[in-house]
């Protein structure tokens, strides 16, 4: 997986993506920044596809909705991505 800090992965309810997202949150390094933003969305995305099938998983349905939001603030405030969501 990802060589982060072990201590958080006692607090690892959602193993499918968590460890990758918060991986990008602790990235200090702006250009491995872009690769763990990468794969966190993917372990995201990848995630949210199987939970169709799984309508138990509203829980961590929003979870995942919590961590994109997330993520696109960090795309915008720390990698200057553009933000669509702003009314021109």
């Amino acid at each position: 997986m990802n060589d982060h800090d072990p201590s958080t992965s006692q607090n690892i309810k959602y193993p499918h993506w968590q460890r990758e997202f918060e991986a990008a949150l602790i990235e200090a390094d702006l250009q491995k920044l872009r690769q763990r933003v990468d794969a966190a969305e993917a372990a995201l995305f990848l995630r949210s596809q199987a939970l169709v099938e799984y309508p138990q998983g509203h829980a961590e349905r929003q979870a995942i909705s919590d961590a994109i939001r997330t993520l696109r603030a960090m795309q915008r405030e720390r990698l200057g991505y553009p933000d669509w969501n702003k009314k021109q």
